[in-house]
C-alpha cells in the first residue's frame, strides 16, 4: 500500500462500522469467476457484480451509509446531490425507502437510464447544466435556498465508508485476492476499499482505473492536488468531473490507499461492455467496465497479482454500475 496513510480521514473502523450500519438496506453483490478474464490476464479473476444492486450501481452503500447518519431534523427537511446519474439513482432509492424528500440535480447529458431511475424513486430530478462541473454548482445553491443536507457523490467520509464495505466482502468471498481494481472518479469507491483493506490485508493492492478521456482524479492523486481536466466524451461518461477544488475526503483517501492508476482507451471500454454482455450476459455501463478493459489492455495481469504476493494470487474486477440500455451496448457491437 503506498502513500501516506496517515494523510487519509477515512479508516478500516469506519468502514466496519458502515458495514453494521447499512446490513438491512443493502445485500452483499455476489461475486463470479471470468474464464475468459482469467484466460487474458493469465491469473484468476473475478467480477465483483456491484451492478446487481437495486440501483444499478455501488453507489447505493455510500448514500444508505451518509442517509443513516442524519439528525431527524435534516431527515424532516430533505435532502439534495448532484450526480451524473448512479449516486443520484442511488440517494433517490434510499431516500425513497427512509421516507425522505429527495432532490437530484443531473447535466443534460445525464444517461436516460439513470434519469428514469431516480425519477421512479420518487425523486425531484433538476436537470441543467450541460456537465457534471455546471450541474454541480447548482445544486450547490439550490441546498442553501432550500436548507436540504448535501449528499455529496464522493467527498464525505461516510459516503467513502459506504463505499468501502465493498472491500470487505471481496475479502470473505475471495480470500485468495491479492488485487482489486475499481473505477476511479471522485475516488470515493477506490479510497474506500483502499481504507477497508489497509485495515485487514495491507498487503492487498488497490489499483484505480479511469478513462483516457476522463483522468481528472489519476493527475490530482499524482501532483497531490486537484486538476481541472477539460471534459471529454466518453463512453465512461460518469468518470468525468471535477473532483472539487476544496476536496477535503476523496483525495487524500485515494492518495492513501490506492497503489496503482490505470488509464484506458475508448476501445477497450467498448470491447469490456461488449465482452461482459456476450461472454457473462451482463449488461455494464462504461464507467463500471474500466477495470475489465485494464485486463483487455494488457495494463493488468499476471504480473501485478504476482507483485503483491504470489502467481497465485486472484484480481478482482469491482463491476461498480450497470446502468445503460443493452441495446446501447449492442450498437457497440
Amino acid at each position: 500500500m503506498t502513500g501516506n496513510v496517515q494523510e487519509s480521514r477515512i479508516g478500516y473502523d469506519d468502514v466496519r462500522a458502515a458495514a453494521n450500519r447499512i446490513r438491512e438496506l443493502v445485500d452483499p453483490s455476489p461475486v463470479i469467476r471470468s474464464p475468459w478474464l482469467s484466460d487474458i490476464a493469465g491469473t484468476a479473476v473475478w467480477l465483483k457484480l456491484e451492478n446487481l444492486q437495486p440501483p444499478g450501481s455501488f453507489k447505493i452503500r455510500g448514500a444508505a451509509n451518509k442517509m443513516l447518519t442524519l439528525t431527524p431534523e435534516q431527515r424532516s427537511s430533505g435532502v439534495i446531490t448532484c450526480s451524473g446519474g448512479n449516486h443520484g439513482a442511488a440517494v433517490a432509492y434510499v431516500a425513497q425507502h427512509l421516507g425522505i424528500r429527495a432532490t437530484v440535480c443531473v447535466p443534460r447529458n445525464v444517461d436516460p437510464v439513470k434519469l428514469q431511475a431516480i425519477q421512479a424513486a420518487g425523486a425531484e430530478a433538476v436537470v441543467d447544466g450541460a456537465t457534471f462541473d455546471t450541474a454541480l454548482e447548482g445544486s450547490f445553491r439550490l441546498a442553501h435556498e432550500r436548507n436540504l443536507t448535501y449528499v455529496h457523490p464522493f467527498d464525505d467520509p461516510h459516503v467513502i465508508a459506504g463505499q468501502g464495505t465493498i472491500g470487505l466482502e471481496i475479502q470473505g468471498q475471495v480470500p485468495d485476492a491479492t488485487v482489486i481494481a475499481a473505477a476511479v472518479s471522485g475516488g470515493g469507491l477506490a479510497g474506500g476499499i483502499g481504507a477497508a483493506v489497509q485495515g485487514s490485508r495491507p498487503e492487498v493492492r488497490v489499483v484505480g482505473v479511469s478513462a483516457e478521456r476522463a483522468p481528472t482524479m489519476a493527475l490530482s492523486a499524482k501532483a497531490g492536488h486537484p486538476v481541472d481536466v477539460p471534459y471529454q466524451d466518453t463512453l465512461a461518461e460518469v468518470l468525468t468531473g471535477t473532483i472539487g477544488a476544496n476536496n477535503t475526503f476523496s483525495l487524500p483517501a485515494v492518495r492513501a490507499f490506492v497503489d496503482r492508476h490505470i488509464l484506458v482507451a475508448e476501445e477497450h471500454i467498448a470491447a469490456a461492455m461488449i465482452g461482459a454482455l456476450r461472454r457473462h450476459r451482463v449488461v455494464v455501463e462504461g464507467g463500471g467496465a474500466v477495470p475489465i478493459a485494464a485486463v483487455l489492455s494488457g495494463q493488468l495481469g499476471a504480473r501485478e497479482s504476482a507483485c503483491a504476493g504470489g502467481a497465485d494470487g486472484a484480481i478482482v474486477l469491482v463491476v461498480s454500475g450497470g446502468n445503460v440500455d443493452p441495446a446501447a451496448v449492442l450498437t457497440l457491437w
